[in-house]
């Protein structure tokens, strides 16, 4: 009976072990969830997201610098998924609110009227890239930007779901 050397059987495990992390994760990478009080709860791949038309936002993010951001409004994502906006936002529905997960379990949470363009000023934005190239590894493929405000804590970075609830 032949042996294998250790060491070949060492880098075989190695390998196999990549090429499942590769195919687990080429299945989720740059997949978004949509979900909760939603008419339409929605999964959304990178290439859905990419084909949406864009807006662009500038910001300071953490290095005190203003970046130009580029993405797709969150209020649109949210339309696209039926929760309640517009003209509809109003009495027990101005009860509700959002909470974006990144992959690593961060959650940051946003009034549903702070996203909705009739009630504010600003664009929060699903971001994919910063000064026109993608987002790098640990930040991306997507993140919250929320231009205006002091400290970049909400800007959730590596951006897996979004769940609209009712406050209790």
């Amino acid at each position: 009976m032949t042996q294998i050397p250790s060491m070949c059987f060492s880098s075989w495990r190695i390998a196999l072990g990549l090429m499942l992390l590769c195919c687990v994760a080429g299945t989720s990478f740059g997949q978004l969830t949509i979900s909760g009080e939603v008419a339409r709860p929605l999964t959304l791949q990178a290439a859905d997201l990419k084909a949406m038309p864009h807006t662009q936002v500038t910001g300071k993010d953490r290095d005190g610098k203003e970046h130009q951001y580029a993405g797709v409004p969150l209020a649109d994502l949210l339309k696209q998924a039926g929760a309640t906006l517009g003209a509809e936002l109003r009495g027990k529905n101005l009860m509700k609110y959002v909470v974006v997960k990144a992959a690593d379990g961060y959650e940051a949470l946003y009034a549903l009227p702070e996203l909705d363009p009739e009630f504010a000023t600003r664009t929060i934005l699903l971001a994919d890239s910063i000064d026109g190239t993608p987002f790098p590894a640990g930040v991306g493929p997507y993140r919250i930007v929320v231009p205006g405000e002091k400290k970049p804590a909400r800007w959730v970075r590596e951006v897996k779901s979004i769940e609209v609830r009712f406050a209790n």
